[in-house]
């Protein structure tokens, strides 16, 4: 008998048939002996619309409020499942994030978990019930309902399954598993067997869909074994399992599984690319102009400094969520006395491409290749990243499709049959 945390998104919850077929689901697992709980996603383009309510009605609205809004779309699909595996003859109930409690931080709209009181759960599941929890959702130490930012229902289902101390948390979705790139652009994509931990959070934090960036970080720190696979197919890998496995080096080479140099190539074309002419090349510039951003909480991403040709200034140009460009330039302006750069160029027809792998750390060259691979197609390079595992560089967005078929060819990605 295993202990299993079963998610389920909002494409798998749009409509009363949807969920009957995610009851049936949950259901083949209870009647093999499990131990369940699921954790349930809004219906899709729900929490959108409740969005939009508070928008229409202030654009000036309380975040406290705003939580109390948005997270009844999760209130909803739970107790819809609990209801329908209740028709199914299972014992099941619906376990919102204040009867846990699931505790978070009072950041309204984007909280962090910090614990969630099992022992109740626990007691349930052991009885054979069926808990149906929300995702996205939990509670302050003051009482209020927090919710967890977009997409955070992964980040619920990995924390219950880590406290609850799950032997595996499976993550359904729309897509049958982590591919080596999306298919919709090469449709000689692998799907993979299995991905690191470090993998998956370095494919999702550059473009990768598939999970959540914050979902992918508690799992590695919490040791949580993740499993991403499809609602709507049964399809059996060649080492006849279902869906990719997201695990640690360790289990990987227990398996004596041949391990990739490229993992996969990933895309993002949410980016804005800001540079700043003419900086004073002085110590201390560039925290002028990072300082005020952190500031303000804008990520950023990839940074280039050019070397200062007359010793006297220089070019910096950096990389933030497109969404936050008008933020980050009127932040820039206001603080342009103190920073002193002459002007702001920026540019969202822009996008970043990324090859990532483990295999990078004991392999020399993957970045050459990579800059070959794309110079020889007439791509130009206008910035570049690089980790242990991962090689970045930004293209102009006409050349995104073209530069992923390319990398994914380059490094051996498209054969035949499913990656190992």
């Amino acid at each position: 008998m295993s202990r299993i945390v079963m998610k389920f998104g909002g494409t798998s919850m749009a409509g009363i048939e949807r969920i009957r077929n995610v009851a049936e689901r949950v259901k083949r697992e209870a009647e093999a002996g499990n131990e369940v709980a699921v954790v349930v996603s809004a219906m899709a383009g729900e929490t959108d619309r409740l969005v939009q309510f508070c928008r229409e009605a202030s654009s000036l609205y309380d975040p406290r409020e705003y939580d109390v809004v948005v997270a009844s779309g999760e209130q909803v699909t739970s107790g819809l499942l609990a209801i329908v595996l209740q028709s199914m003859g299972c014992k099941a109930r619906s376990w919102l994030g204040w009867q846990l409690p699931i505790r978070t931080s009072d950041a309204h709209a984007s909280a962090r978990i910090g614990t969630i009181d099992t022992g109740t759960l626990l007691g349930a599941m052991a009885a054979g019930e069926i808990a149906v929890i929300p995702g996205f959702q939990g509670l302050t130490e003051e009482g209020r309902v927090t919710t967890l930012g977009r997409g955070g229902s992964d980040t619920s289902a990995v924390a219950v399954a880590a406290a609850v101390k799950a032997d595996r948390c499976d993550i359904y979705t729309d897509v049958d598993g982590v591919y080596t790139t999306d298919p919709r652009i090469v449709p000689r994509a692998r799907k993979l067997s299995r991905v690191t931990y470090e993998e998956m959070l370095e494919l999702a934090s550059v473009g990768a869909k598939v999970l959540q960036t914050r979902s992918v970080g508690l799992a590695m720190k919490e040791r949580v074994r993740v499993r991403v696979l499809s609602s709507f197919e049964d399809a059996r890998n060649d080492d006849g399992h279902r869906g990719t496995l997201i695990v640690g080096d360790d289990e990987i080479e227990e398996a004596g599984m041949e391990r990739q140099l490229i993992t996969g190539i990933a895309h993002d074309k949410n980016e804005a690319k800001v540079t700043l002419v003419a900086v004073p090349d002085r110590p201390g510039a560039v925290a002028t102009i990072f300082g005020p951003l952190a500031d303000a909480s804008i990520n950023v991403d990839m940074i280039v400094q050019n070397v200062a040709s007359d010793g006297k200034s220089t070019d910096v140009t950096f990389t933030v969520p497109r969404a936050e460009l008008a933020r980050t330039l009127d932040v820039l302006e206001k603080a342009q006395s103190t920073i002193g750069h002459l002007s702001v160029r920026h540019d969202t027809k822009i996008a970043k491409i990324s090859v990532v792998g483990v295999g990078m750390r004991s392999h020399a060259g993957v970045a050459a290749q990579m800059f070959k691979a794309l110079a020889d197609r007439g791509i130009n390079i206008q910035a570049i990243t690089t980790s242990e595992i991962k090689v970045s560089v930004l293209i102009d967005e006409d050349f995104t499709e073209l530069a992923v078929r390319v990398l994914h060819t380059a490094y051996g990605l498209d054969s035949e049959g499913e990656a190992a």
